[in-house]
């Protein structure tokens, strides 16, 4: 029987990583809070050194790594922001690190990876392709392959964001972040939960290729189509074998919710006009669901996870067009 993980794990996580990945600020939302009547705290994990909250898995993994896995090198697939977490955190450690990327991945995500240290295979038209091709490495090369989400150590590290905004602010009692293969939000709800059984966690996704919420409507991971998405981030299968984010986004997510394209765009312009902050629209996506299903927050405490700032002038432009302003004032 698989072992589960606990809060323990969580606080090893945080050990391993401090210094390396920062705790980022918790900040409150004026505009927010006066729009929905309630108190709105925004956790501000686009501040990471590599631009979002993927370092804190990708750190963990590594730090968890036998010695002679360190010196082989290790091998992952991304969308992107964990492919550059890992080789960032490789690069601090002397890891030797491989990125397999699809080729929906953004030109300024595919520019930083290039930048990044890391060797970059560029493979296929999803992020299923690209995975098969870190798998065919892994066995071609020996190296260590780090999934971007389903593994305990990912897992962990990205539960000590949840952890951060539990020891600010115990009485939030609804949290809000991105859901794509369930990493940051089985992280997220076995710490918050943890500390408040209560909270409510809420994971969204973009319209198109919600891959989880689609399996968990099954009752089983599935295969999904991989579209184009201002949410590029969240993108993706969740894997047929998935071991560990299928089962804890069953168990600690109490919602999920699809947005539309527009919305994404809309919520990416509060950002920039109320917030002062340029965000993916991964980061995005919370705003985007409750404006889009308008849910009633009036009086509560609510936390958004921001969780990437890694964004393309395109993706920019295209969000302003949907949005209905216009691109150029803001590049």
């Amino acid at each position: 029987m698989q072992q589960q993980l606990t809060l323990q794990d969580i606080y090893r996580a945080r050990r391993r990583i401090a210094g390396l990945a920062l705790r980022t600020p918790l900040v409150r939302s004026e505009a927010l809070s006066r729009r929905w009547d309630c108190e709105v705290w925004l956790k501000l994990d686009s501040l990471q050194p590599t631009g979002s909250f993927k370092l804190r898995g990708a750190l963990n993994a590594l730090l968890g790594l036998e010695p002679m896995q360190r010196e082989r090198g290790v091998v992952t697939m991304s969308t992107g922001n964990f492919g550059r977490a890992l080789a960032y955190a490789g690069q601090h450690l002397g890891i030797p690190v491989t990125v397999c990327i699809s080729r929906l991945v953004p030109n300024n995500k595919v520019e930083a990876l290039r930048q990044s240290g890391a060797e970059l295979v560029i493979h296929g038209d999803c992020q299923d392709d690209a995975d098969r091709e870190a798998r065919r490495l892994r066995d071609e090369q020996g190296l260590a392959y780090v999934p971007p989400f389903d593994d305990p150590l990912v897992i962990a590290g990205q539960g000590t964001c949840g952890l951060e905004i539990m020891e600010e602010q115990p009485d939030i009692d609804l949290l809000f972040a991105g859901l794509s293969g369930g990493g940051l939000i089985a992280g997220l709800g076995l710490a918050v939960k943890s500390v408040n059984p209560a909270a409510e966690v809420v994971g969204v996704s973009m319209r198109e290729g919600a891959a989880m919420l689609a399996s968990l409507a099954a009752g089983h991971p599935l295969q999904v189509p991989e579209v184009h998405s201002l949410a590029d981030s969240l993108g993706g299968g969740i894997g047929l074998d998935n071991a560990w984010t299928f089962a804890m986004t069953q168990r600690y997510m109490d919602r999920g919710y699809k947005v539309d394209e527009v919305q994404i765009a809309r919520a990416m312009l509060h950002f920039l006009h109320e917030e002062k902050m340029l965000v993916e629209g991964a980061a995005a996506v919370g705003v985007a669901a409750v404006e889009q299903h308008r849910l009633e927050l009036s009086g509560r405490r609510v936390a958004f996870v921001v969780s990437g700032r890694n964004l393309s002038n395109e993706t920019f432009a295209e969000a302003c067009r949907l949005a209905g302003e216009r691109p150029y004032a803001y590049l």
